[in-house]
């Protein structure tokens, strides 16, 4: 990928995602843009015993009035850290690597970080590190308005798109597969606990 890739701050980001930065040179995160709700700046998708979930980071009700990405507080007056966490626990600990990677996860979940961006970003470096991903990653120094830059994908890839367009991504062993068949596009974390250190073999293509 030519040029620097412009991404939005994740929680534990989908697959797309992660393929993109395996695929970068130097990727950007977006810290100057206001932040917007039902997206995965404070959302993952999981695949559990009754299908695709969505666990989302309160955040707290200030951050809903044109807020800076970076200004996002956490909300810790919700029991979200225990609802994720076992959440995880049910839907992955009979997968083959739960057990190698689930305390890294746990023990960030735990942290209780302010901010949201900095959680964001802890769980990016996490899974980085687990994948044996080792690119450049800095913060935007301004906001830059949507424009046809093609390596800007910090609104294409959403909850609200099923696949984004011009991904092909490769099956690869999921726990429920038996009831829901093959999901594509879920947090970073599915394909990490499912196939370990062959994860970056399995990640999505950008055409």
């Amino acid at each position: 990928m030519d040029g620097s890739l412009l991404l939005s701050s994740a929680y534990f980001p989908p697959v797309s995602y992660i393929s993109l930065i395996k695929n970068a040179d130097l990727i950007q995160i977006e810290r100057e843009e206001n932040y917007i709700k039902q997206t995965y700046r404070n959302r993952c998708m999981i695949l559990g015993a009754n299908g695709p979930e969505i666990l989302t980071v309160p955040v707290e009700s200030a951050s809903f009035r044109k807020t800076r990405i970076k200004d996002v507080k956490i909300d810790y007056s919700k029991r979200w850290q225990q609802i994720h966490i076992r959440a995880f626990t049910s839907a992955y600990r009979s997968s083959a690597y739960f057990e190698y990677f689930f305390d890294m996860i746990e023990l960030l979940i735990n942290t209780r970080e302010k901010y949201l961006l900095d959680l964001n970003m802890k769980s990016l470096d996490i899974v980085m590190r687990i994948i044996g991903l080792t690119k450049p990653v800095e913060f935007s120094s301004h906001f830059e308005p949507v424009d046809d830059n093609p390596n800007d994908f910090r609104y294409k890839i959403s909850p609200k798109i099923i696949t984004p367009e011009n991904f092909i991504f490769k099956e690869y062993f999921q726990v429920f597969s038996n009831k829901f068949g093959f999901v594509p596009d879920l947090s970073i974390l599915d394909l990490v606990f499912n196939a370990g250190p062959d994860s970056i073999n399995y990640l999505g293509i950008n055409k």
